[in-house]
């Protein structure tokens, strides 16, 4: 299939915030609800003793389930306990009410352009479910700055680029948002109002999530992305497999850390 590189509702620069939090608060509600990014976890665990890195800067990050989910999983394995800094071009700060014994989260105020990351936000970069949101200059620029900057750069998701997953979307997605509608945090009358009455969310997420198939990158583009963009960096792409569906990862590292594996 074709990639086509269609918008998503939520991403509009003149989407309303209230519809951009139905959107990413239901993707990170069903994200912990069926643990979709477990085997997420010995991956990060992995980078973490080859980089001695304590924080995660989460690009993109709209309600910043993934990263927190990670994070806290890897702490309650006996795992390090990291920071997780959530970012993106259009802050949420009510993401950053997530911490907890397990993990320290903070919201980033100001807008972060995950193709020039500010120096002081240093740690490893993560894109869960994000990075088919650029076409492939503006990809490519993630992960030069990336490199450039020497940051460890973990890119994750969870969308495949097949009929097979646009139907299942297209089917399943609008189902899922009515039953599971109850259970995603904050309740407010707005989220129930524009669920069951109005019923703009279950179409929103069902059409974003039909075009995020659609603008996923197969692994092999993922890798020939990669190519040549800094020879003291190494990349890998593979494949991570749990209860849910199979996840496909890009993971970046300098090759002075790659070197202590």
């Amino acid at each position: 299939m074709r990639r086509r590189h269609w918008f998503e509702i939520h991403e509009l620069p003149g989407c309303p915030a209230i519809v951009r939090r139905l959107a990413t608060d239901y993707l990170t509600a069903i994200g912990r609800l069926f643990r979709a990014f477990d085997p997420v976890v010995p991956l990060v665990e992995r980078i973490t003793k080859q980089t001695s890195a304590t924080r995660i800067v989460d690009l993109c990050a709209g309600a910043g389930g993934p990263s927190v989910f990670v994070a806290t999983e890897l702490a309650r394995r006996g795992g390090p306990k990291l920071e997780v800094v959530l970012t993106d071009l259009y802050p949420n700060p009510h993401a950053a009410a997530q911490s907890s014994e397990h993990v320290s989260v903070r919201a980033e105020p100001a807008a972060v352009d995950a193709r020039a990351v500010p120096t002081e936000l240093s740690g490893i970069r993560t894109l869960f479910d994000a990075f088919h949101h650029f076409e492939e200059p503006a990809a490519r620029k993630i992960l030069a700055d990336a490199a450039s900057a020497r940051a460890p750069l973990l890119i994750v998701e969870g969308t495949e680029r097949s009929w097979l997953g646009v139907l299942s979307l297209l089917i399943i997605a609008p189902i899922l948002t009515l039953l599971f509608t109850p259970l995603v945090r904050p309740r407010t009358p707005w989220r129930f109002l524009l669920t069951y009455v109005i019923p703009l969310a279950p179409l929103v997420i069902a059409f974003d999530g039909v075009v995020s198939c659609l603008r996923t990158y197969t692994p092999a583009e993922l890798e020939r992305m990669t190519q040549g963009l800094a020879p003291d960096y190494r990349w890998e792409v593979g494949r991570l497999r749990g209860k849910g569906p199979p996840l496909t990862y890009l993971l970046g590292l300098p090759t002075a850390f790659d070197s202590a594996r």
